[in-house]
């Protein structure tokens, strides 16, 4: 960036596009709660050691919270006041209030360096001449979230 905060080349562009929408975007499955007292949040009365999972997948596609919620459509982040820290509860990746990860701000520094160099040291294509409208989006269920059917691309290095 230069000294008024514009992006000096196409690479800068780009990360500062995608990088912060992309981090909004990531979903994890939260590990089981055991409530260590009585509690009665909105009339329901959750007795102690109850063990509660928290869906983030389900809070993550909220549809009173996003239009489209099934649409990888990262740039809805870019001019939305919903964020990954935990401080509203439309996404929670990291968790929220006194359980939520200590190490966020370190992840995410991981997520984008890690973004960062993909981005800025090849150019990607799908094999074969496929095109990304024919890729199968297809989630199936279970514990962990992934495509039914993985995703290959192929990292074409930028000659020096």
């Amino acid at each position: 960036m230069d000294g008024d905060g514009h992006a000096k080349n196409k690479d800068e562009r780009i990360l500062s596009t995608f990088c912060f929408p992309f981090k909004r975007k990531t979903c994890l499955l939260f590990l089981s709660i055991e409530f260590v007292s009585k509690l009665l949040p909105c009339g329901y009365d959750i007795k102690a050691t109850t063990q509660v999972i928290l869906n983030a997948w389900q809070i993550g596609r909220d549809s009173k919270s996003y239009n489209n919620p099934e649409e990888y459509e990262p740039e809805r982040f870019l001019s939305s006041d919903i964020d990954y820290k935990g401080t509203r509860y439309e996404l929670i990746p990291f968790g929220a209030g006194g359980r939520g990860c200590s190490g966020i701000q370190f992840a995410v520094a991981v997520k984008e360096i890690a973004l960062a160099n993909l981005v800025h040291k090849f150019d990607w294509a799908l094999p074969g001449g496929a095109r990304g409208e024919d890729l199968d989006m297809t989630e199936p269920t279970g514990a962990t979230v992934h495509r039914k059917y993985p995703l290959k691309a192929v990292g074409i290095p930028y000659s020096c």
